[in-house]
């Protein structure tokens, strides 16, 4: 009887504590939900430690502290949670990484984003990084350029981004700068941020006038050259009334005040901003015409991404745009900054990086695209969160902004860099014409197309047969082709890299005639389908490319399409799957500019089988691949 007893007291015991570790939870949870990630992480915690395992538990700990960007207690904690369950949303798999970078394991790191990869994720960051298996290689060469210290005017508070006007540096600050009650933030249990400026390099900061800062956070501010517009952020919080969004949370918007010779005023909010999105982290483009800005709001690919947004002539704004997926991914972009050589500075944790937050630059081309952006390296990045780089191109020194522990006095410190070494971003790609049976130079056209073949550039040799394309975006693949009167066009494979590369193109002499079949002749390689289907594969549209840029040469000629399958399943079946494709490949061509009448389209089903593989016969997948393909027969030249 007594044994009875005991047990069922343990059982209420147990069921107490239960119902204890459960009700703590549940306010860890209300915490957590209302962004206060301090309190949150204090109730979590302490029943986590106390053996309470539960993916919920680990998802919001984790969470909690990656959010306030503690990663080496993120990723103890993401490292318990996928103990108990791999069975997550991608982004588990990225904050982990993210986090295990942080503590200097890339290797397990790595781990993580294959799992990732393999389970196959949709996930641009997961496509990153297997575009970029030798990263850390790549981010090491770009390192060593910079030598960074503490500015010398942190607190034990966190303070961040900074901007320069004239002799002046602005920056934010949590720090506490008068013995009065101040809000705390329940994300971060720190003061909301002011704005400060430092007069000179020897002097003790100071705050900004009252007119900009206000009771919630105001922060990094940009400023017109003759200092008399700035652009800031704040909370959303205007003439002494805060704005929530459908979840009771006061978001960022984009504010603009003018100076009038003494303080700043006149106060204005940005006309895009939203109650249900933040707009955040302004930049303006070296000739003041575009502010460049962090958002989520609608057409945002992940979390945050830049976007820009034309400032017209009469003060008014355009339609903000996203700078889309060369720059942006499903990661945080933010923190834009734009240098006087038009290049674009941003941080973000969706490019492959360090850990945490990287800073990263791409070069604004004379066509307002992006090249793909480049890791600014060490000792600028590292495994924390690094963000807010300004940099004056003309002098090479500048600041950013980092959570490391290496000479940091709390939290968040601004750091002073001198660039040492530029980071090239681009290179040449050069070369020559020869004629393939003689060595003589030719001269003629040369067309660069990117690895998506995407034409970059066109340019005419010289009397030497020479070519040189300037200024591309360097370790990227591209595709080099040259053109000449009574010569058969050839193509090349380059690699952009550090260095000159310089590619000899041959040509021999060649003819195009009636009967031909385009792709043979031109040896572009053969247009699979894949196994039941008729759309256009991926792969299939850079060679599609090839014949419409023939077609675009010669405007006269006339091509047939021919589609073919293979023998599985009925002859009835594949006649139609070939007619099919024979039909989207047409559609495509068309839909390149090429005039409808110029194409024919049918389909032969499997009537014309390239190797033994008829019905009944046993053949290798890839021995039936051969036979799925189409042909380009020249019907009129």
């Amino acid at each position: 009887m007594k044994k009875i007893t005991t047990i069922a007291a343990s059982l209420i015991l147990i069921t107490t504590v239960g119902f204890a570790q459960e009700k703590k939870v549940a306010i860890a949870t209300k915490n957590y939900d209302n962004l206060a990630y301090v309190d949150a992480v204090k109730v979590y915690k302490r029943v986590a430690e106390k053996g309470y395992k539960s993916v919920e538990v680990f998802q919001k700990l984790a969470n909690a502290y990656y959010f306030q960007a503690n990663l080496e207690e993120a990723a103890k904690w993401y490292g318990e949670l996928f103990l108990l369950t791999q069975d997550l949303e991608p982004e588990y798999f990225i904050r982990y990484a993210q986090s295990l970078k942080s503590v200097g394991d890339y290797t397990k790191a790595d781990e993580i984003m294959t799992i990732l990869v393999q389970k196959g994720a949709k996930d641009t960051r997961a496509a990153l990084f297997v575009q970029n298996k030798d990263y850390q290689a790549q981010i090491k060469k770009n390192s060593g350029r910079q030598e960074i210290k503490n500015a010398g005017f942190n607190s034990e508070y966190s303070d961040y981004g900074t901007a320069i006007n004239g002799d002046q540096l602005i920056f934010s600050s949590t720090r506490e700068t008068a013995k009065v009650f101040k809000r705390k933030h329940s994300w971060t249990n720190q003061s909301f941020t002011n704005l400060y400026v430092l007069k000179s390099t020897s002097s003790t900061p100071e705050l900004l006038n009252s007119k900009i800062n206000s009771a919630y956070n105001e922060s990094t501010p940009v400023f017109t050259k003759d200092g008399k517009t700035m652009y800031f952020t704040r909370n959303n919080y205007f003439k002494g009334r805060t704005k929530t969004d459908q979840n009771k949370i006061v978001l960022l918007k984009l504010y603009k005040a003018t100076f009038d010779g003494k303080k700043w005023s006149k106060v204005e909010e940005l006309p895009f901003n939203s109650n249900e999105y933040s707009c955040a982290h302004p930049a303006l483009s070296t000739d003041e015409k575009t502010l460049y800005f962090a958002s989520n709001m609608p057409g945002t690919v992940g979390q945050s991404d830049i976007f820009k947004v034309a400032i017209r002539n009469n003060g008014t704004f355009g339609t903000p745009e996203n700078l889309g997926k060369t720059i942006n991914t499903e990661g945080r972009e933010t923190f834009p900054f734009i240098a006087a050589d038009s290049k674009l500075y941003f941080a973000s944790d969706g490019h492959v990086g360090l850990g945490g937050l990287d800073v990263f630059v791409s070069e604004i081309t004379a066509q307002n695209s992006y090249t793909e952006p480049q890791n600014v390296g060490a000792p600028v990045n590292s495994g924390s969160d690094d963000f807010g780089y300004v940099v004056d191109a003309t002098l090479k020194s500048g600041y950013f902004t980092s959570n490391r522990k290496q000479d940091n006095l709390g939290f968040d410190d601004i750091y002073s860099f001198t660039e040492k070494k530029a980071l090239e971003t681009t290179t040449k790609i050069q070369g020559q014409l020869t004629d393939a049976s003689t060595g003589e130079v030719i001269q003629g056209k040369v067309i660069l197309f990117d690895n998506k073949y995407n034409k970059v550039a066109e340019v005419q040799t010289d009397a030497m047969g020479n070519y040189i394309f300037e200024n591309v975006p360097k370790d990227q693949q591209y595709y080099v082709r040259a053109e000449s009167v009574s010569y058969a066009t050839n193509e090349a494979v380059a690699v952009s890299d550090q260095t000159k590369t310089t590619l000899t193109l041959t040509k021999q002499v060649k003819t195009l005639k009636v009967g031909d079949d385009l792709r043979s002749a031109l040896n572009i390689d053969i247009i699979y389908f894949d196994l039941d289907k008729s759309n256009i594969r991926e792969d299939a549209t850079v060679e599609l490319a090839k014949i419409a840029e023939v077609l675009h040469e010669y405007p006269t000629m006339k091509i047939a399409i021919c589609s073919h399958t293979d023998s599985r399943q009925t002859h009835q079946y594949n006649q139609v799957l070939s007619d099919k494709r024979a039909q989207s490949t047409r559609d495509w061509l068309i839909s390149k500019g090429i005039a409808p009448e110029r194409l024919t389209a049918k389909g032969y089903g499997e009537t014309e089988l390239l190797n033994v593989c008829a019905d009944g016969v046993l053949c290798a997948e890839s021995d039936h691949q051969k036979n799925r393909r189409s042909e380009f027969i020249i019907m009129a030249n």
